[in-house]
């Protein structure tokens, strides 16, 4: 691909015209990156040492997270780098790199966040069939199905970004290599892979939207149906977490990608949102609003207490 193109690099341009205001940025975004490191790798360590949350929908929360840590991974390191550097540039092949695995994590989310959905649909309206509908079998494949859909589709959309030439201008309105902008700088008709990629974009973000919207009116009537306030009170807390985290993920996520190109602006709040509120919302509502979470949290936190204090007591005789 870089033999095909007169750029060799791109010039990231976003926040570079704040000045002094960059370094109380760069200790914004590094605290919120530290929390999203540290509330998803908790979320991820307490499911596996936890045997009381071996169950479909931990399994897919500790998939998620997973998947999050490594989203974001993708794209704040480099952006921290940058609000401290004069030159932000990155190479035409780092560019498409950071490209292919940020689309491939942020696909992977929004399939596996369709997938938790049928998931609660599945323990609320069938719980007799739940064992049988979501077996360790069956999440395993729906996770792996999830992951490689998401990388196949992302390698589709940066092979149609980057199948372009790019003889002009490097200058790229963003703080990472996303499509919209980057696909504006090549130097060739683009409306057909515009129109591919949007046609992706519909499918992964709107067909999963309305599964999970179908999985919840079948949940709400289920709810309903249930005589006792209490068990209303604790169907609903199962779903509650993942609205939150679904109505913020959908809703950024369709603003920025289901538009055209040629309407595209840099609009860096909902893009900041999406790509680090929703990986920062999602370990904090799931172990904020999750009682099992928070017990398991205290028993991992006591064990590590009593472990450290027996290493204590063994060092000091």
């Amino acid at each position: 691909m870089a033999n095909s193109s007169c750029v060799t690099e791109f010039l990231l341009l976003s926040f570079s015209s704040l000045g002094d205001l960059q370094l109380v940025l760069f200790a914004i975004f590094l605290c919120l990156y530290l929390i999203i490191l540290s509330g998803n790798i908790t979320i991820i360590s307490v499911i596996c040492e936890d045997h009381s949350l071996h169950t479909p929908m931990y399994f897919f929360l500790c998939v998620l997270s997973t998947s999050e840590t490594f989203y974001t991974i993708v794209i704040l390191p480099k952006m921290l780098i940058n609000l401290l550097s004069v030159l932000r540039t990155l190479s035409f092949m780092s560019c498409a790199s950071q490209m292919y695995f940020f689309l491939g994590f942020a696909v992977t989310n929004s399939l596996l966040l369709g997938v938790m959905g049928y998931d609660r649909y599945a323990a609320i309206c069938q719980p007799l069939h739940y064992p049988v509908l979501m077996s360790w079998r069956v999440c395993r494949q729906l996770a792996a199905t999830c992951i490689v859909t998401g990388f196949l589709i992302s390698l589709l959309g940066t092979s149609l970004v980057f199948s372009l030439p790019f003889c002009g201008s490097n200058k790229v309105s963003h703080y990472f290599c996303d499509i919209s902008p980057v696909i504006r700088l090549a130097c060739a008709q683009t409306y057909i892979n515009e129109l591919v990629i949007f046609i992706g974009g519909v499918l992964v973000l709107v067909v999963p939207l309305i599964c999970i919207c179908i999985s919840y009116v079948f949940i709400a009537s289920a709810i309903l149906k249930i005589s006792s306030a209490e068990g209303k009170r604790k169907a609903f807390s199962t779903c509650a977490s993942h609205l939150i985290v679904v109505i913020v993920h959908y809703g950024c996520a369709s603003f920025v990608y289901l538009r055209p190109s040629t309407k595209y602006t840099s609009d860096r709040l909902v893009t900041v949102t999406y790509t680090v509120v929703t990986p920062l919302l999602s370990p904090m509502v799931y172990s904020l609003r999750n009682k099992d979470v928070q017990m398991a949290i205290w028993k991992v936190i006591e064990c590590s207490a009593i472990t450290t204090s027996q290493w204590f007591r063994k060092t000091l005789t």
